[in-house]
């Protein structure tokens, strides 16, 4: 998988979980202030991507500093890039 590919699949997983505008997500948004996400929805965008790429997510601590969708996507694709090395 490409990081392109990481890329959409995270768009359009928190799109369609959220109800939100794929035209409205660049990497500079903001979870908080431009998607108007609250703390439950931050659990919720954790299940969700866990779903999407089979792997846990909820214990990393890096989890918390996550604000902007650049920095979802970065952490996915690293994520990943672990994952695949210990494979």
């Amino acid at each position: 998988m490409t990081d392109q590919e990481i890329i959409e699949r995270i768009n359009s997983s928190l799109a369609e979980e959220f109800e939100l505008d794929l035209g409205e997500m660049t990497p500079e948004t903001t979870l908080y202030g431009d998607l108007g996400l609250d703390s439950l929805d931050t659990v919720d965008m954790v299940i969700v991507l866990e779903g999407a790429f089979g792997f846990k997510i909820r214990e990393e601590e890096t989890i918390r500093e996550i604000r902007t969708l650049d920095d979802i996507h970065r952490f996915v694709i690293n994520k990943k890039r672990q994952m695949d090395e210990r494979a």
